[in-house]
């Protein structure tokens, strides 16, 4: 249950890939996505970025401020991912993510789709 807790509860940098399947819901805060393939076994999930609102999995609006960030679909993107409270690794292959985000204008459309 430890390694399903959120990154500031073990006080330790950027949360690590969870055993068993991703929540995409209780992603939120300050997030920094990586494109790097070689560092995507670091990531804490694989995301798959959809042109189509309707396939999303999840909306999310950007906040310029991480205190804002604080419920599902609302992420700050962090410039350094050991000051991200997530990592996630974008593919371009949908079917090899955990989930699909699509991004919206409109704070009030942001969240969970499931």
């Amino acid at each position: 249950m430890l390694l399903l807790a959120p990154p500031a509860a073990r006080g330790v940098g950027a949360a690590p890939h969870p055993l068993g399947t991703v929540e995409p819901c209780k992603i939120f805060g300050s997030v920094y996505l990586e494109y790097d393939p070689h560092r995507a076994n670091a990531c804490f999930a694989v995301v798959y970025i959809e042109p189509e609102k309707a396939f999303a999995d999840v909306l999310i609006f950007n906040e310029t401020n991480k205190l804002f960030a604080d419920k599902a679909g609302l992420w700050c993107p962090s410039e350094n991912r050991e000051f991200a409270d997530y990592v996630l690794y974008v593919t371009t292959d949908r079917s090899r993510a955990d989930f699909a985000i699509h991004y919206t204008t409109v704070r009030s459309f942001a969240g969970c789709r499931q």
